[in-house]
C-alpha cells in the first residue's frame, strides 16, 4: 500500500456513471489520482475525478489512449471496447479485471456455455442468431412458451431482455444474436457480491434478496440479509466461489441468481464490477463493495464483509411522465427518519425510470427497515 498512498499513482475508471462516482469517492480516501473516461462531461463522476477525459468507451482509440495515461485501469460497465483493453494488457499495462474474463462475460451466450461446461446450475437455454431462427425453432417445437430472450451483447439495466409468454408476444422479439432461456418459476431473485485478489484471498458478502419493479425491469427493493434458508444461502455462496475460482479472477464479481418454486438455486448472470445489488454495503457492511473492489484490484488484504445492521436499499427512479431538469421531492421528510441514508448521483436530467440515486435504510430489525423503506419510497419523487 505504501507505494500507492500519498503518491501520484493514477487510477483510471471507465466510465463515469454512478458506480464510477462511488468508486472514485472511495479512492479519494487513499489519496489516489483518479481519471475517468466518459463521453458526457456532465456524468456523475466527472466533477469529482481529478481528471476527466472525454471519449467513447466503445471506441478503440479512445479506450487505448486513456489506458496509456494511467497506472491501473478498471471499469464500471461491461460493454467496453475489448480489443483496446487486450492491446493494453499485451503491452504490459495493468487492466483489472482481466480483459479476457470481460470478453467472456460481455457475451451472455459464452457465459451460459461456461456454466454448462463447468456444471454450474443455470436455466436451460439455446442460442439463436436472429428472430428468424427463434421463430423457426418455435415452429419445430424446440422452443416452448413461455421463454425469456436475452441479447447476447449490450444488455444493461433490464434492456436487451424480452419475456415472451405466448404467440401474442412475438412482436416483442428483439433483433440480434440471443440466448433463449426456459422461463423458470421464480420464487426469489438473489445476489452475491464476491471479491478475490491476486493472492487468491476470497471474501463473500451476505446474500441479498432483490424485489423488482417489473414495469421498469429494475430493482425496486434490495433486502440484506435475504429471507432464504441457510442451505439456499450456502448454495448461492458456493456457486459464486466456484465461478470466481474457475475464472481465476481478480476484482469484484456480482452473481445474480434465482430460487425457483421448488427451492432450487440457479445462476442467472454475472457482472465483473461493483453492482446495484451491493450499494447497501456503503453503510450496512464493514467494508463497502467499492472499497473491496479497490482492495482486490490492488492485491491488498480484503476487508471484512460482516453486517453492521439489517438494511433495505431502494433505487430512486425518475417518475413516469417527467423528463427534464431534475427536481426532488420528499428528501427532508425522508432524512428525518432514523437510519435513512440518501445518495443522489448528480444526474441533471431526469427521465422515466432513470436511476437518479438510491436510499439505504438501516434498522435493528429487517421488519423495521422494510417499513421505513416503504415510507421513504412513498415520499421521494423525482420530477422535472
Amino acid at each position: 500500500m505504501e507505494r500507492i498512498v500519498n503518491s501520484d499513482f493514477k487510477l483510471g475508471v471507465i466510465t463515469g456513471g454512478q458506480l464510477g462516482k462511488m468508486l472514485i469517492q472511495e479512492a479519494s480516501k487513499w489519496d489516489l489520482v483518479t481519471y475517468v473516461l466518459d463521453n458526457d462531461a456532465g456524468c456523475p463522476a466527472g466533477n469529482i475525478a481529478n481528471h476527466f477525459v472525454k471519449g467513447d468507451y466503445r471506441d478503440f482509440q479512445a479506450v487505448y489512449e486513456f489506458g496509456k495515461q494511467v497506472d491501473l485501469l478498471t471499469f464500471e460497465i461491461e460493454n467496453v471496447n475489448i480489443e483496446a483493453l487486450q492491446r493494453l494488457k499485451a503491452e504490459g499495462h495493468k487492466v483489472v479485471p482481466d480483459p479476457d474474463i470481460l470478453e467472456l462475460i460481455q457475451d451472455k451466450g459464452l457465459q451460459k456455455d461456461f456454466y454448462a461446461k463447468n456444471m454450474i446450475s443455470t436455466s436451460p437455454y439455446m442460442l439463436c442468431d436472429s428472430q428468424k431462427d427463434i421463430l423457426e425453432s418455435i415452429s419445430q417445437g424446440k422452443i416452448k412458451f413461455p421463454f425469456v430472450q436475452k441479447l447476447r451483447k449490450g444488455g444493461y439495466d433490464g434492456r436487451g431482455v424480452s419475456v415472451i409468454t405466448d404467440e401474442d408476444d412475438l412482436d416483442k422479439l428483439l433483433p440480434g444474436p440471443s440466448i433463449i432461456e426456459e422461463k423458470i418459476q421464480i420464487d426469489k431473485e438473489i445476489a452475491v457480491i464476491i471479491a478475490r485478489n491476486k493472492n487468491g484471498e476470497i471474501r463473500c458478502y451476505p446474500v441479498v434478496e432483490m424485489l423488482f419493479d417489473h414495469h421498469a425491469n429494475l430493482v425496486d427493493k434490495l433486502i440484506c440479509p435475504a429471507s432464504i434458508t441457510p442451505k439456499q444461502a450456502e448454495t448461492a455462496l458456493n456457486l459464486a466461489k466456484k465461478i470466481m475460482e474457475l475464472l481465476n479472477m481478480e476484482g469484484l464479481l456480482a452473481v445474480e441468481l434465482f430460487v425457483d418454486k421448488e427451492g432450487q438455486v440457479f445462476v442467472n448472470e454475472v457482472a465483473p464490477r461493483p453492482h446495484n445489488s451491493g450499494h447497501h454495503t456503503i453503510e450496512s457492511v464493514i467494508t463497502s463493495q467499492f472499497e473491496q473492489h479497490l482492495r482486490a484490484v490492488f492485491n491488498f488484504p480484503l476487508g471484512s464483509t460482516q453486517i453492521k445492521l439489517p438494511s433495505v436499499m431502494i433505487n430512486i427512479l425518475g417518475e413516469p411522465g417527467y423528463e427534464g431538469p431534475a427536481h426532488y421531492e420528499g428528501l427532508m421528510k425522508s432524512l428525518a427518519i432514523e437510519g435513512v441514508k440518501i445518495h443522489l448521483y448528480g444526474k441533471k436530467i431526469t427521465k422515466p425510470y432513470r436511476k437518479m440515486g438510491h436510499v439505504t435504510v438501516l434498522a435493528s430489525t429487517l421488519e423495521s427497515a422494510l417499513a421505513k423503506a416503504q415510507t421513504v419510497k412513498n415520499l421521494i419523487k423525482v420530477k422535472s
